[in-house]
């Protein structure tokens, strides 16, 4: 069993991993004190504002949530007003940077643990408007817009921060936030509309707006040759997924009617040789390959000619409840289209 999914396996609910986690609820207790007293340094002053309108992205969970393609939706629907957007990241795992500059092609894309110097960078390449991915913790930095991301997955975890659970932040923290978009997978949607309701509970006045991370179609890693999930019905499918939650995308992809294999590995997953030829011997015996986006980019350009090429799975984003929340608020820091 590889690291990923004892950690998985130990923040879920079964009465072993409950038990199992106990020694570390003491070292969540000592984080979440930490994290605590960063707020209210924080919230004290010291925050720095970068040069253009800022729109930051996080979570409250470690990963998994969707908010890659919630920030790249964001940018995209700064693109289509008029506004270049600059995509800040910090750079860890290196697959992130590829997989913007993939979704939001018209982006400014800026890998850099320094956001004020990434700011810079992506000001003098032309951007107009700052969408930080993975920033809600990044506390000392202003912005225009605070979005939280919470997923209906995780929400059924274990409920303790880290290392006995998955959060970061517990829900005291959601008062930072301008907008909370709460995210489903493979969830059924009356999951996300009782984790949107028990939020606005905690935070009346708060907009909350409920995101599918829905499976649109496939993609040719190489050709780009577009087809509809319907081909992997009744079908054999190797699932690769170096994502924060693998088994999701293993769902997503039972729910198209796929019998699926899942090979798990960590986030950020670097994919070495012999896992490069366990997925070319799995597309010469016949099954599909499947594979996300973050994934893509490592094996695209490494897959052999004369190989059946792997599928990529392409996520959307439909707003079952209150996206025109978020258009309204992004348009409140962007004002006339195109005006910088």
């Amino acid at each position: 069993m590889t690291a990923a999914r004892i950690v998985r396996w130990l923040w879920g609910e079964s009465p072993v991993a409950r038990v199992a986690r106990l020694p570390l609820v003491p070292l969540a207790g000592v984080y979440w004190a930490a994290m605590r007293i960063r707020s209210a340094r924080y919230a004290g002053g010291g925050v720095l504002r970068l040069p253009l309108p800022t729109i930051a992205v996080g979570n409250l969970s470690v990963g998994g949530t969707g908010k890659t393609p919630l920030a790249a939706w964001i940018a995209a629907y700064c693109a289509r007003r008029g506004w270049m957007p600059g995509i800040l990241l910090r750079g860890y795992g290196g697959d992130e940077p590829l997989v913007h500059r993939r979704l939001v092609p018209k982006a400014v894309v800026v890998a850099n643990p320094d956001r004020v110097a990434g700011a810079i960078a992506a000001r003098a390449a032309g951007a107009r408007v700052l969408v930080l991915d993975d920033a809600y913790q990044l506390l000392g930095v202003a912005r225009d817009l605070n979005v939280a991301v919470v997923s209906a997955e995780s929400w059924a975890g274990s409920p303790w921060p880290l290392p006995a659970g998955p959060w970061r932040e517990r829900w005291e923290a959601l008062h930072r936030a301008d907008l909370v978009v709460v995210t489903r997978k493979h969830a059924p949607a009356s999951a996300a509309a009782d984790v949107a309701a028990r939020l606005a509970r905690r935070r009346p006045g708060t907009p909350i707006a409920i995101a599918w991370l829905a499976l649109e179609h496939l993609e040719g890693i190489q050709s780009g040759t577009r087809s509809g999930l319907g081909m992997l019905a009744g079908q054999d499918v190797v699932a690769a997924a170096g994502i924060a939650d693998p088994a999701s995308f293993a769902a997503q992809l039972s729910d198209a009617g796929a019998r699926v294999q899942l090979l798990a590995y960590q986030d950020h997953h670097a994919y070495g040789r012999n896992d490069l030829d366990r997925l070319v011997r799995a597309a010469a015996t016949g099954s599909y390959v499947v594979v996300t986006e973050k994934d893509a980019v490592k094996l695209r350009g490494r897959w052999p000619e004369g190989t059946p090429e792997p599928l990529v799975a392409v996520l959307g984003v439909r707003w079952e409840r209150d996206g025109k929340a978020l258009e309204h608020a992004l348009d409140a820091v962007l004002g006339p289209a195109g005006r910088p």
